[in-house]
C-alpha cells in the first residue's frame, strides 16, 4: 500500500510539471471601431439607481446643504465624515 501511495505521489509530481499551453506573448491590435463609454450612457453621464442615465453634475441650488455636507438629525447640515 505504501508503494502505491508513493508511486501516485511521484506520478503527480511529474504530471504537475507539464504545461498545458506554451508561454508566449499575445498581441492584438486595438479595435478603432469601438468607443468606450461609461455604463452605456456616454461621456458626462452615469447609471442611476434604477438603471436610467443621469448627468454627472448637479445644480448646487437644488441641494439643501453645500458640497461636503449632508442633512443630519433635525434637518440641519452636517459635515461629511463627522
Amino acid at each position: 500500500m505504501r508503494t502505491l501511495v508513493a508511486a501516485a505521489f511521484f506520478a503527480s509530481l511529474i504530471a504537475g510539471a507539464a504545461t498545458a499551453m506554451p508561454l508566449g506573448t499575445v498581441t492584438s491590435a486595438p479595435n478603432t471601431n469601438v468607443i468606450e463609454v461609461a455604463g452605456g450612457c456616454g461621456a458626462g453621464w452615469h447609471r442611476g439607481t434604477y438603471g436610467g442615465c443621469r448627468r454627472n453634475w448637479a445644480h448646487p441650488a437644488a441641494h439643501a446643504c453645500p458640497r461636503g455636507y449632508h442633512i443630519g438629525p433635525g434637518g440641519r447640515c452636517r459635515g461629511n465624515g463627522r
